[in-house]
């Protein structure tokens, strides 16, 4: 991602030298089609300032270091405690016109969060699953695989695939939603003595592990390096895009699904250009673009007719109506469940 940003910025050079204006992003790694910052510098003279996190705990730092952020990228589940402590702002939808665009079942469900959809507006969405590299798998646990969190959550399952490569994302609200649910309780349902229990099954799993982490597992997977990883959905089909053996599997036990939105902090200095950043990403063909390259389905009702056929039908991207029935969103946390779900997940990544 890296090697992309400095392209991009690059790319931008031209414009940015007679650029008057500029805002500053702050987005998930690998979660844009670049050449969208580009044309939107070259249509608006207005320059992107770029920034990417790669856990929710780097934006919240962001976010509270008082720095001028014009446009973030918060997960739903993130926005009633943004709301709540006056972090972002409200959005004014007279300079928002490609609202209209929307997706009116995704607002729907993101009006639980934030009442009246009054601060957010859906970016792109998606469920995390499996990747699985089914050859590699298949032949280091010794036959086909069962569609099932077992595969990672199961210290025995999961010590079988060990040789040819684990990975789980560094996501404390999602990979404690998953082992939970794979045990039939709910994250946000269970005592916070529950999920200090839920600590051990990580521990028994982590030496099964090559790593923690959300953007690394990304080009291991490209690379066949890994075998099964929890994964994103996107980084999953960007993998079978790179030529690998990749399949993206919901297991049967059900799977979260996360809406991640464009909002305005309080921080912003430039509240109009980031009205108008956001404005220009909720255009259908913009929108469009971003899907095609990031392989993340998006908030958009009118994008599809600028997505290839191929795209769309491909396993995953789009979920069918059987999948989306074992989809459920990431919940809000009681202050004392997000301490422990802090306290545990920390423990875990460091391995120790």
């Amino acid at each position: 991602m890296h090697r992309v940003l400095v392209a991009v910025f690059l790319g931008l050079t031209p414009w940015l030298a007679q650029a008057a204006d500029s805002i500053t992003v702050y987005n998930w790694n690998d979660y844009i089609a670049p050449q969208v910052l580009e044309d939107f510098t070259r249509d608006t003279g207005i320059a992107v300032d770029y920034h990417t996190f790669t856990t929710a705990e780097e934006l919240d730092k962001a976010l509270d270091s008082g720095d001028a952020i014009d446009v973030a990228v918060p997960s739903h589940n993130q926005l009633p405690a943004l709301i709540s402590a006056g972090r972002i702002r409200p959005l004014d939808f007279s300079q928002l016109p490609n609202s209209r665009h929307l997706d009116k079942q995704l607002l729907s469900k993101l009006a639980a969060v934030d009442p009246q959809n009054r601060h957010a507006v859906p970016y792109l969405w998606g469920a995390v699953g499996l990747a699985i590299n089914t050859p590699k798998a298949e032949a280091a646990y010794g036959g086909p695989l069962p569609d099932s969190w077992s595969l990672l959550f199961d210290p025995q399952q999961s010590a079988r695939l060990a040789s040819c490569g684990i990975s789980v994302l560094d996501a404390a609200d999602e990979g404690l939603s998953l082992l939970l649910n794979y045990q039939g309780r709910s994250l946000a349902r269970s005592a916070p003595s529950r999920i200090q229990r839920a600590g051990k099954i990580l521990d028994a799993l982590r030496p099964n592990l090559r790593y923690v982490d959300s953007e690394r597992y990304i080009d291991d997977l490209a690379k066949g390096n890994l075998c099964l990883s929890m994964a994103w959905v996107g980084d999953a089909l960007a993998a079978a895009q790179a030529g690998q053996p990749v399949r993206f599997v919901v297991p049967q036990e059900g799977s979260v699904l996360f809406i991640d939105n464009l909002v305005i902090p309080a921080t912003s200095s430039q509240p109009a250009l980031a009205h108008r950043f956001i404005d220009y990403l909720m255009q259908p063909k913009v929108i469009a673009q971003v899907t095609s390259e990031t392989l993340y389905p998006n908030g958009n009702a009118d994008s599809a007719q600028f997505i290839e056929a191929a795209l769309l039908e491909q396993p995953g991207l789009y979920p069918d109506q059987e999948t989306k029935r074992r989809l459920f969103p990431l919940d809000v946390l009681p202050e004392k469940h997000a301490e422990m779900r802090n306290q545990v997940w920390q423990h875990f990544r460091q391995g120790s």
